[in-house]
């Protein structure tokens, strides 16, 4: 049998598992409202009435197709009076799985949480009323659980799906020798070559009907970036380093910040 949950109605302890995707409540522990003795009689005595009887037999029809129908008539032509009935016997005789018995120190009856809910009502109202919202709290506690699972798991998702553009596209891509060496108009090229793989006409040219400059549409990484690597670039310039050998470091410094950056903010997602 499936691993148990437990609610708590009126200061008793009521165990359910869930089989298949339903919900199985323990009719044992439930009977020890009215007996805690002998619980089996409650039982015994709410399955043997007509009613009960007529109830688990439309319960069965519309859910079990193996329903012994033949052994139903039987069993409901003699149900009421002095007839008395065991989980034991109903489900032998009509092959029944509304209701399941096992042995052992966590056995009993379980019924399904529709049969369950009837049975409450046969105990008591106030007892039925009870089971009922404590059974739903639990139950919206487990979707609010798996809700949570559910949108963890997706961050992960999000998370792989995420570096992975940045590996394709957020990350500038190392220069090759030929752009390294060409001799740029300005400054703001170099960096921009170093950042965006592309020069101010080069991208007015590919996005003829955006307004300003490439550097209006950059992200705010971008735009951290860049601004770290103005500082870096002056200071290159004092230092008199050859134009080529500055965009080839600003570009080495453009990809290790951009893949920091990017990593932090993908370790938001996930918190």
């Amino acid at each position: 049998m499936a691993k148990k949950d437990k609610i708590t109605v009126q200061g008793a302890e009521i165990l359910f598992f869930s089989q298949k995707k339903e919900d199985y409540i323990s009719l044992t522990d439930m009977a020890k409202y009215k007996n805690a003795e002998i619980p089996a009689h409650v039982i015994s005595h709410w399955l043997s009435t007509k009613y009960t009887v007529e109830f688990m037999g439309i319960w069965e029809t519309l859910n079990n197709p193996d329903f012994n129908l033949t052994e139903f008539r039987e069993v409901r032509n003699a149900s009421g009076g002095s007839f008395t009935l065991s989980p034991k016997q109903w489900i032998e005789r009509t092959n029944a799985i509304g209701i399941v018995s096992s042995a052992g120190k966590y056995g009993g009856t379980y019924a399904h949480k529709d049969i369950a809910f009837e049975f409450a009502s046969w105990l008591s109202a106030e007892f039925k009323y009870l089971l009922i919202r404590e059974f739903q709290r639990l139950k919206e506690e487990e979707q609010a659980t798996i809700g949570w699972s559910a949108k963890r798991e997706l961050a992960k998702i999000n998370y792989h799906i995420h570096t992975s553009a940045i590996s394709r596209n957020l990350v500038p891509k190392e220069l090759s020798k030929e752009q390294i060496n060409f001799i740029y108009a300005s400054e703001a090229d170099v960096l921009n070559m170093a950042l965006f793989g592309t020069t101010a006409k080069e991208w007015r040219d590919q996005n003829p009907d955006l307004k300003g400059n490439m550097r209006d549409y950059a992200t705010i990484n971008e735009l951290i970036c860049l601004s770290n690597m103005e500082n870096i670039n002056a200071v290159l310039i004092n230092d008199k380093v050859p134009q080529s050998e500055r965009l080839r470091k600003l570009n080495a410094i453009a990809i290790q910040q951009m893949s920091v950056l990017q990593e932090v903010e993908t370790q938001k997602i996930l918190k």
